[in-house]
C-alpha cells in the first residue's frame, strides 16, 4: 500500500505544480506581453486558477494518502516530498477558499493600479488598492499564525522556518557598519568616473545578451524581455527573465540582467529528475537571492570581471566616456545615496531592504496604516540616507512587491547578501585563481561550484543547512561585511 499511496500522492503533487507553473506563465505574460485592457480578464483567470490549486492543496484524500505511506520506506527525496506535502496541506486548509480566490483576483488587478500610480508618482491614487491587498494578507496571516506573529506567518512562505525577531537582529547588525562606511566615503569626497552619453534599447540589450551568455544562460531554456520591474519567472527548462532600459543609466539594464540571470541559473540548474516535485524546488528566497546577488556583485562588479566587461561595452557602445576596465570598475561601484533600491550600490542596498522590512512588518502588525506609509517611508529614508525623497515614484511606489501582496519577501534580499558573502568567501578559498577566470569573462568554474553546492541541492535540506554544508559553518553576516569593508576601503582609499 505504501508504494501505491506514495505514487498517487506524487502524481497529485506534480499536477498541482504544473498548475502553479501555469500561474507563473500568466504572471510573466501580464508583465511583458498582455494588452492593457486584458487586466480585468487576467484577474478572473488568476482567481479561477488559484481556486483550482487551493482545491487540490486541500483535497480530502490527502490525509488518507499520508496515513497510508510508511515514511521509513521512503528515500531522502520521498521523505522531503511527503513532509512538504503535509506542510502545504496544513497551510492550505487554514485558508478559506474564497479568501485564496479573492487574494489572487485583487493582487492581479493591483499590478496595473500600481504601474499607473508609479508612472504618475501618485501614492494617494494607489493607497485604496494597497489597503485591500494589505487587509487580505492580514486575514491570510491571521489564518496561518494560530495566534502567533502575523508577519512570521507570511515570512515562512519565502524563508521557511525563519522568524522575524532573529532575522531583524541579524540584518540590524549590518546597519552600524554600513552607515559608518558610507559616511567615511562621503567625507572622502572622491571623484568617481562616470559613463557619458545616452544609449538606446538595442545597444543596451546587445550588451545585456552578451553578459547573460557570459554567465552561461541557457537560451534554449529562457529568454530576456523588457518590463517595468525586472524579474525572473519559471522553472527548469523554461526560466525567463526581464530587465529594463534607461538611456541615461546603462548599469540599470546591465546589472539587472546579471541579477535575474543569477535567479534563472539557479532554476535551470535544479536536478531534472526532481522537476515538478516539492524536493526539486528552490530552498528559499534567501538562497535564491544569494545566487543573483553574487553574480551581480561579487562577480559582476569585481575588478577582474569589469576588465572583460569593458571590452564588451566598447564593442557594442563605442566611446562611453571611460578609458579602461579600472575606470569601469570604479564607476560600477560608485557609492551614493540614490533613491532606487534596484540601482543601489552594495552599501546602500541593505539599508534599502532594512527600511522596507521594518515598514512592512509594522503594516502587517497593524502598527502602521497605509495612510501614514508614505510619510513613514520618507522619514526613515532621511534617517538612513541623509536626503529627502523627491516624489512617490522615487520612494514608496518604486517596488511592485506590496502591490502583489509579497509581504515578508523583502528581508530575503539581505539574507541573500549574507549567504552570498559566505558562499563567495568559501568559493575563493577553494579556487584562488577565480579572478583570472573573471578577467576573461569565464564564469564556468564559479558556476560549477554553485551548481554542486547549491543548485543541485534544490529543496533537499533546510535553507540555512544548505549554506552551512557549503561553507562548513553556520552562516553569519561577518564575511559579507568583511568583503564590503575590504572592497570599498580599497576603492576609496580610506
Amino acid at each position: 500500500m505504501t508504494n501505491s499511496a506514495y505514487s498517487t500522492l506524487l502524481d497529485h503533487l506534480k499536477t498541482t505544480s504544473a498548475l502553479e507553473q501555469i500561474g507563473g506563465v500568466l504572471m510573466w505574460d501580464q508583465e511583458v506581453m498582455m494588452p492593457r485592457k486584458g487586466n480585468a480578464q487576467r484577474s478572473e483567470q488568476n482567481a479561477a486558477l488559484e481556486t483550482t490549486i487551493h482545491a487540490r492543496n486541500t483535497d480530502p484524500r490527502l490525509p488518507d494518502w499520508f496515513d497510508s505511506i510508511d515514511e521509513n520506506a521512503l528515500d531522502a527525496v520521498g521523505k522531503v516530498n511527503l513532509a512538504e506535502a503535509k506542510k502545504s496541506y496544513a497551510r492550505a486548509t487554514k485558508i478559506p477558499a474564497d479568501l485564496a480566490e479573492e487574494l489572487a483576483r485583487v493582487t492581479s488587478a493591483s499590478q496595473q493600479a500600481w504601474a499607473d500610480a508609479r508612472a504618475a508618482s501618485d501614492f494617494a491614487a494607489f493607497a485604496p488598492t494597497l489597503e485591500k491587498v494589505l487587509d487580505l494578507r492580514r486575514q491570510e496571516a491571521a489564518c496561518l499564525a494560530d495566534g502567533g506573529d502575523l508577519y512570521d506567518a507570511l515570512l515562512d512562505d519565502y524563508e521557511p522556518g525563519a522568524k522575524s525577531g532573529p532575522l531583524a537582529e541579524l540584518l540590524g547588525r549590518l546597519r552600524p557598519g554600513l552607515t559608518e562606511l558610507r559616511g567615511a566615503i562621503a567625507d572622502k569626497g572622491a571623484k568617481v568616473p562616470s559613463i557619458k552619453g545616452e544609449f538606446g534599447a538595442d545597444v543596451q540589450m546587445a550588451v545585456a545578451n552578451r553578459l547573460a551568455s557570459a554567465f552561461d544562460y541557457d537560451w534554449d531554456a529562457g529568454r530576456i524581455d523588457l518590463a517595468v520591474h525586472p524579474f525572473s519567472s519559471g522553472n527548469n527548462n523554461d526560466s525567463r527573465i526581464t530587465t529594463r532600459v534607461d538611456p541615461k543609466n546603462v548599469f540599470n539594464c546591465f546589472y539587472s540582467t546579471v541579477h535575474e540571470v543569477g535567479h534563472s541559473k539557479y532554476e535551470q540548474g535544479m536536478p531534472e529528475d526532481l522537476a515538478m516535485q516539492p524536493a526539486g524546488k528552490y530552498a528559499s528566497m534567501g538562497v535564491h537571492e544569494s545566487q543573483s546577488r553574487m553574480l551581480e556583485n561579487q562577480i559582476g562588479r569585481s575588478r577582474a570581471f569589469c576588465e572583460w566587461m569593458f571590452g564588451v561595452m566598447r564593442d557594442e557602445m563605442g566611446d562611453f566616456g571611460l578609458k579602461d576596465g579600472e575606470e569601469l570598475y570604479r564607476a560600477a561601484n560608485r557609492v551614493e545615496s540614490g533613491f532606487i533600491r534596484t540601482e543601489a550600490d552594495e552599501l546602500h542596498y541593505n539599508l534599502h531592504v532594512l527600511l522596507r522590512f521594518e515598514l512592512e512588518r509594522a503594516l502587517i502588525r497593524d502598527e502602521l496604516q497605509v495612510a501614514d506609509l508614505e510619510a513613514a517611508w520618507n522619514d526613515n529614508f532621511k534617517r538612513d540616507f541623509g536626503v529627502d525623497v523627491p516624489d512617490s515614484a522615487h520612494g514608496v511606489l518604486q517596488d511592485v512587491h506590496w502591490a502583489v501582496g509579497l509581504f515578508g519577501y523583502f528581508p530575503t534580499y539581505s539574507l541573500g547578501n549574507i549567504y552570498a558573502g559566505e558562499l563567495f568567501a568559501k568559493m575563493q578559498d577553494d579556487m584562488p585563481t577565480l579572478d583570472e577566470d573573471f578577467s576573461k569573462g569565464d564564469t564556468s568554474n564559479a558556476l560549477a561550484w554553485l551548481g554542486e553546492n547549491v543548485h543541485q541541492k534544490a529543496h533537499l535540506s533546510a535553507p540555512e543547512q544548505i549554506i552551512a554544508d557549503a561553507v562548513g559553518h553556520k552562516p553569519s553576516e561577518k564575511p559579507l561585511f568583511a568583503y564590503l569593508e575590504r572592497k570599498f576601503t580599497d576603492l576609496y582609499d580610506l
